[in-house]
């Protein structure tokens, strides 16, 4: 215990020396925090939409008025060929005797023309034009009998649809599972690149000895940045803990001491520290972002990539971490996370150990 001790020791001085790593430690992860926090939004705003209004009374006025009410389309003049270069995202086109007609209960059809070249916002134009014409309807239609069966819709966990309290607590699982990993991969490369790791031979270190020591260090400067990362972020973007901070303790814990363990994977199998780099960041970052469900829900991934999300770590500590700052439902629904964390540690940490066994270690 002695010698892991004192090899922790000399990784913490080696790190305060090296400026250039502490900044890619705290630096780093806080502008990464702050452009994904800021830049990702998931819900379409501000949509240009422009209408051509054929009836042109106070009753298709007020319905058109209504769409602009949303405060999520801005309105745009028409023009032709306006949506095919791109002016405008969606066009609506009234028609005529449009308040005639439904004075007569005559039906009426409203032309909406939605660019669909993103799928997602057309998507979101679609419904949102959708919605607004049937809340219109009922508005406009009180005199008629109301449906014997009306559904009351509320949102839980997050009433404001807040996106900040989605993207956050996901951002934390990326942040905190690439830079941990690439620091403890660089630090063990370095040793090879530097020669020093022919002293470590010699010496009566063990190679368990040897990775507890450097991965304790980086574990121990994991845990600052965590704490860093998590409390900044708590004031900047407000959100808050609404579970048992114990969990989200325990949680980041063991996530932290798995991604440490896989960036010395990377470490020991890599030659280099720009091999190191690319295999913790290429690696670590893609599939903390595109498997993990940070963005995009695991369900939308196709068969059988969406298998390969079961073996990311990220993706358990995300579904941890989205419980603790917004559901707040407890162990109950996350007892799992810590178990397959700390056997995903247990699994490279032997990998690693079985790969120094052949370079000159002995036990």
């Amino acid at each position: 215990m002695k010698r892991i001790l004192t090899q922790c020791a000399k990784e913490l001085a080696q790190f305060r020396r090296d400026r250039l790593t502490v900044i890619l430690a705290f630096i780093l992860p806080l502008g990464m925090l702050l452009i994904y926090g800021f830049a990702i939004r998931l819900e379409i705003k501000n949509i240009k939409l422009s209408v051509q209004d054929f009836d042109n009374t106070p009753f298709s006025r007020s319905y058109i008025e209504r769409i602009y009410a949303t405060n999520q389309f801005i309105p745009m003049r028409y023009s032709p060929g306006g949506l095919d270069r791109g002016q405008y995202r969606a066009t609506v086109v009234v028609p005529p005797k449009f308040a005639q007609n439904f004075q007569s209960n005559i039906p009426s059809d409203i032309q909406v023309a939605v660019d669909g070249t993103d799928v997602n916002n057309a998507r979101v134009i679609q419904n949102g034009i959708k919605a607004t014409t049937n809340f219109f309807l009922q508005d406009v239609q009180d005199n008629l009998p109301k449906p014997k069966i009306q559904a009351d819709t509320r949102i839980w966990f997050n009433p404001g649809r807040r996106e900040s309290l989605y993207i956050v607590p996901g951002v934390y699982g990326v942040i905190l599972w690439v830079f941990p990993s690439m620091l403890t991969a660089i630090a063990m490369v370095r040793e090879k690149e530097n020669g020093t790791i022919i002293q470590v031979y010699a010496s009566d270190l063990t190679s368990r000895e040897f990775l507890l020591g450097k991965g304790l260090a980086y574990f121990i400067i994991a845990i600052a940045e965590a704490t860093v990362v998590i409390g900044f972020a708590t004031v900047v973007f407000r959100v808050p803990i609404v579970d048992n901070i114990l969990i989200l303790i325990i949680g980041t814990v063991c996530f932290l001491a798995t991604a440490v363990s896989f960036g010395l994977f990377f470490g020991v199998r890599a030659k280099n520290q720009t091999g190191a780099v690319q295999g913790t960041a290429i690696l670590g970052f893609l599939s903390s972002f595109l498997l993990s469900g940070f963005i995009y829900p695991i369900s939308n991934i196709p068969y059988p990539i969406s298998l390969l999300s079961n073996l990311v770590p990220a993706k358990y500590y995300i579904i941890l971490t989205r419980d603790v700052f917004v559901r707040g439902t407890g162990w109950s629904s996350i007892w799992y996370v810590p178990i397959f964390l700390i056997a995903m540690t247990c699994f490279f940490l032997l990998i690693c150990t079985r790969i120094l066994k052949k370079m000159q270690f002995s036990d």
